[in-house]
């Protein structure tokens, strides 16, 4: 097989042809709602032949594993791609990474919807925190409560709201987790789940909006924390609600503008974060999971610039999507369009045409990111 790395484009073609013929089109590792879309050819998709496939293919692979992995009964229509895949070197060319893709994918455009085809960015923040609490290190970051059960696993959840998703289960039924303002006003407090300190709850906040952080020890070390899991409570987007009521403009109401608008004055901001139920509870990631990155919902380091926020309801996590945007321009400048891998989610991501770009760590991503909100257009990559 190590011939297989060496040989180029032609024989990888050949791999492909040879190797497998594509019996899975409609098949997935659960239902997807069901989308319009067109199909079209590579040579349609401007800038296709520009980008650079490399870290697009790294960053499939490297998804190839979790989807290997899943239970037969919920096979993958990525499976024998996924196959070919692994069996590939990760030092490809790229000639023959953006041949592997043409050779064993085709493009298909997803009819944008009348509205939410929209494409924002997020980021890793990185704060300045402590293992203890101290006066200027007084907000905990918590991790997952023993008691926090998904409705999925709970009898009788049709006493609760239909728009939870996790609950407390009592002597009398399942009730509703605690919200955030309960949290926040000490629901938690004593049990033991504090993972590390940090200066103040705007800071907690943009975290939990992001799924992940790096926060920074007096000693100098960083502690990675990542996601996992939430309350139950359906995400209200506190940007919104100040556009709604006119606090600001829409196409001013940056993550920036709403977190310079929380601190103007703690009690208003305090009661508008309180509107948003929703809160998020991390874990601390092992040493060498700290030292790859960031994670997302599949578990895998996050690829800045390439790994994609999306709907799991219409996309199937580890799929590659050609995403456009030309009125926003990248790190480099440049209008964006490439091509990107789907291995992640979010509560905000809601729709066919609705992505979230993970633009790295730190603060000139966060920049980046805080100024991400453009239509865009998705073609998702379908195996042959």
């Amino acid at each position: 097989m190590r011939a297989l790395y060496r040989v180029g484009a032609a024989v990888l073609v050949m791999a492909a042809t040879a190797l497998w013929e594509w019996q899975h089109a409609d098949a997935a590792a659960g239902p997807r709602l069901a989308t319009e879309k067109t199909k079209v050819e590579f040579a349609q998709l401007e800038g296709w032949d520009k980008d650079d496939h490399r870290p697009a293919f790294a960053a499939f692979r490297k998804s190839c594993g979790k989807v290997l992995s899943r239970e037969q009964g919920a096979k993958s229509a990525l499976t024998d791609v996924c196959k070919l895949a692994v069996m590939l070197t990760t030092k490809l060319s790229a000639d023959d990474a953006r041949l592997f893709f043409e050779a064993n994918f085709e493009p298909h455009l997803i009819t944008r919807p009348e509205k939410g085809a929209m494409l924002t960015g997020y980021f890793e923040p990185e704060v300045k925190g402590s293992l203890k609490p101290t006066k200027q290190f007084a907000t905990p970051i918590y991790a997952k409560p023993d008691d926090l059960v998904l409705l999925t696993r709970v009898a009788n959840r049709e006493a609760l709201p239909a728009d939870l998703t996790a609950a407390r289960v009592m002597a009398e039924g399942p009730v509703p987790y605690f919200t955030r303002r309960e949290i926040e006003e000490g629901a938690l407090k004593g049990r033991g789940l504090e993972i590390v300190y940090i200066a103040d709850p705007y800071e907690a906040f943009v975290m939990q909006i992001q799924g992940s952080g790096l926060v920074r020890l007096p000693d100098g070390k960083g502690l990675r924390i990542g996601f996992a899991a939430k309350n139950g409570h359906p995400y209200t987007s506190v940007g919104k609600l100040l556009v709604e009521r006119g606090e600001l403009q829409s196409q001013s109401a940056s993550l920036d503008a709403v977190i310079a608008w929380l601190r103007a004055d703690k009690i208003r901001g305090q009661e508008l974060m309180w509107e948003n139920k929703s809160y998020g509870f991390f874990r601390m990631l092992s040493t060498s999971e700290a030292q790859e990155g960031p994670q997302g919902a599949l578990q895998l380091p996050l690829s800045p610039g390439r790994s994609l926020a999306v709907d799991p309801r219409y996309h199937e996590l580890g799929a590659p999507i050609w995403v456009a945007a030309p009125t926003l321009n990248d790190m480099q400048r440049k209008p964006l369009a490439r091509l990107m891998v789907a291995q992640d989610t979010g509560s905000a991501i809601k729709g066919p045409v609705r992505g979230d770009i993970f633009w790295g760590s730190g603060e000139d991503a966060g920049k980046i990111a805080g100024r991400t909100k453009h239509i865009c257009d998705f073609y998702v990559l379908m195996p042959r």
